[in-house]
């Protein structure tokens, strides 16, 4: 028999944290305290209720009444896999957009299902160009599928998603879009947009656990799938087999669900329903116009221009001189704080501060700030003391103006 592993006697308790970086983002107590809710099986009827909720608050995230929207039971990796799985067939052409790693990640899933990747690359930190999508639909009449992702978490770039997806419908072609950072911290319109399969992620701007992927599809892929004669290369992720267990009103057990993670995902979604996705995408707005006056003042730009930025991951250039690795861990070590490293070609070039979801919050801003602004100084860069706070406060104190601003005097009668 084997000795028993030395290691505490003690159950694991994991350090608190600012989770700060391009994800997972922190998770309130009210998710918290639904992973801890009893475990029911999953064909339990008050399960299904449930599920038939999820499905429910999904379409309200995702803005779209596609009847087959549900959460994969794997992280949005997983809802990517499903999506190119399903889609391309072995010699199916698929254009896809890389303007950063996870562009590239969608290179790798066509190429896996025996697909031919036609590559549209635009620079990192710029959003995908419209005008090269159209030359090379218009190159590629052949093409099933257009792939781009919405907002790119390497880089904290915006593409526009609805222009992207109106020119896969002039060319016949069907969208996959990965929303994994942008669903819940910006505008998702899926049906404005007509698009065909997206998928997304829990652990980014819906603060849930890490480990579900929200998707969704329109009626052309349900259709596309149904006509498919080759079977799809992946058991777990095959759509036909999962209709039968997410669809309107069958239940066939086809794996074991994830039911507290789905519990915490079902409170994550009714929190961002109570709270309005308008009121959200503009908390998101508002703290990453703080933080963008606050890093000015330190001396710090943003890798992508304004009108692409996405204002729940900032990625921002490393000041020269700086050392990348002991400028996070004196973060994380000293002040509790993580931030995300560059990714790829932005490796060593680059910090990604995320403000997503329940992270996206006035606290978390001055704390950044207040940290970034002791290690900086700590690491020999000259900042003025608490000017980086001051700057977010005077932001917070404008926007409040703007978006409340004063009334006349009224004269009163005397």
């Amino acid at each position: 028999m084997l000795q028993q592993p030395e290691i505490s006697p003690n159950s694991y308790a994991p350090p608190q944290r600012r989770l700060l970086g391009p994800g997972p983002s922190d998770i309130s107590t009210r998710v918290l305290q639904a992973l801890a809710k009893p475990t029911i099986g999953y064909l339990d009827p008050s399960f299904v209720g449930m599920m038939e909720e999820l499905k429910s608050l999904l379409r309200y995230a995702f803005q779209t009444t596609n009847a087959l929207t549900f959460p994969v039971s794997g992280p949005g990796s997983a809802g990517m896999e499903m999506c190119f799985v399903n889609l391309v067939d072995r010699g199916d052409k698929v254009i896809v957009c890389r303007n950063g790693v996870f562009g590239g990640r969608m290179v790798e899933n066509v190429e896996r299902c025996g697909g031919t990747p036609v590559i549209i690359d635009d620079v990192w930190g710029q959003p995908v160009d419209p005008n090269k999508v159209e030359e090379a639909l218009k190159q590629h009449p052949d093409a099933k599928v257009l792939a781009f992702v919405h907002a790119e978490t390497s880089t904290g770039a915006l593409s526009d998603a609805k222009v992207l997806c109106a020119l896969a419908q002039k060319y016949g072609c069907l969208t996959i879009v990965d929303t994994v950072t942008s669903l819940g911290g910006v505008p998702v319109n899926v049906d404005e947009w007509s698009a065909d399969a997206v998928y997304s992620g829990s652990q980014k701007c819906l603060s849930c656990t890490p480990g579900l992927s929200p998707i969704t599809f329109s009626e052309r892929v349900v259709e596309q799938v149904g006509k498919r004669e080759q079977k799809c290369q992946s058991w777990f992720l095959d759509l036909k087999l999962l209709l039968g267990y997410w669809g309107e009103t069958t239940r066939t057990y086809h794996h074991t669900a994830p039911t507290n993670s789905l519990y915490a995902l079902h409170e994550s979604l009714l929190a961002l329903q109570q709270e309005g996705l308008e009121q959200a995408w503009a908390r998101h707005q508002s703290n990453h116009i703080a933080l963008k006056d606050g890093l000015a003042a330190l001396g710090i730009d943003f890798v992508v221009a304004e009108q692409s930025r996405l204002p729940q991951l900032n990625s921002i250039y490393i000041p020269s001189g700086l050392d990348d690795k002991a400028v996070r861990a004196e973060m994380l070590q000293q002040h509790g704080i993580e931030i995300g490293a560059g990714l790829g070609a932005l490796a060593g070039k680059i910090w990604r501060i995320g403000l997503m979801g329940y992270s996206s919050r006035v606290e978390n801003v001055i704390a950044c700030l207040n940290a970034l602004e002791s290690v900086l100084t700590n690491q020999a860069r000259d900042c003025e003391p608490g000017a980086a706070v001051a700057a977010a406060y005077r932001s917070y104190a404008q926007q409040s103006l703007v978006a409340h601003p004063p009334r006349a005097a009224v004269c009163q009668p005397g």
